[in-house]
């Protein structure tokens, strides 16, 4: 049986994800820290105004974590992201890190589309990111887990290389369309939106818990860390999220990868799936 490794036999590999969203005008997040609902219709202007931070703050918070801490990350930018906040997308740029796609609207799901729409906006979203960043995207989150049965075939069509959408697996994989192939990374179990109403505290413990279960028991842990800009880019949140990457850049044996790099060293495995034998038995 092939013995599969990390690069230079590191043990955990560790993924940053940043999540840029913007709603619709008139539209806002479906929650945030409010704990009463509003009445049937009403405008949400502070949910509104909770959605906004992270464009107008929140990025910048994190990729000054980011560039303090020296770790790369992916910024998965929905394409209003990029048309309201141009500087932002270049200063996320500038700092080294790559701008992938993530929808055209954080309120616009795909599942709800015919495929032509979806197509035409999978479309739209890297065209707009690329005229922003310099560099078309090649890969993909799709907001509120909405893909369906169609979506990562129309991701082939438009010359996507890798989405992170998989929710059955905690490596890569080989997925096959009619169209072509395309890798499926997992996405993150555990996103700042989750401690939203407990505490901050309970972000940085689950990591942190989570690598040292990796490190010491499996030899191709992979952390995936996501954090949103309108939730983890706030000074509690950042707090958490600043520590966690302090604590891992002192950790050995960590590769702290760009996802496009976890892609190609998956690739160059020449396999469809790292089955479950060749990681525990």
């Amino acid at each position: 049986m092939q013995t599969i490794e990390w690069p230079s036999g590191k043990r955990v590999a560790v993924l940053v994800s940043v999540l840029l969203e913007t709603w619709t005008e008139g539209t806002a997040p479906t929650y945030f820290p409010r704990t009463t609902p509003l009445k049937a219709g009403t405008a949400d202007l502070p949910g509104r105004q909770w959605s906004q931070y992270g464009g107008e703050e929140g990025l910048w918070r994190i990729i000054s974590i980011l560039a303090r801490t020296g770790i790369p990350a992916t910024v998965f930018a929905n394409a209003l992201s990029a048309e309201t906040y141009p500087e932002l997308i270049r200063a996320i740029v500038r700092g080294g890190h790559r701008v992938d796609a993530h929808g055209d609207a954080q309120n616009q799901y795909l599942l709800d589309m015919t495929d032509e729409a979806q197509q035409r906006t999978i479309r739209k979203c890297l065209d707009v990111l690329e005229k922003h960043s310099g560099r078309r995207p090649e890969g993909w989150v799709t907001p509120v887990y909405g893909s369906n049965a169609v979506t990562h075939e129309l991701l082939v069509k438009e010359g996507l290389r890798w989405h992170a959408d998989a929710l059955d697996t905690s490596l890569p994989r080989l997925q096959t369309t009619q169209s072509g192939s395309i890798v499926a990374l997992p996405w993150s179990d555990f996103v700042d939106n989750r401690v939203l109403r407990a505490s901050p505290r309970d972000y940085y413990d689950a990591y942190v818990e989570t690598f040292d279960y990796l490190r010491a028991h499996e030899r191709l842990g992979l952390l995936h860390i996501a954090i949103h800009g309108h939730f983890g880019g706030r000074p509690l949140m950042s707090a958490m999220f600043s520590k966690l990457l302090e604590h891992l850049s002192k950790q050995p044996d960590v590769w702290f990868a760009r996802h496009e790099e976890v892609v190609e060293w998956f690739s160059a495995l020449g396999v469809d799936r790292i089955s479950a034998e060749q990681r525990f038995a």
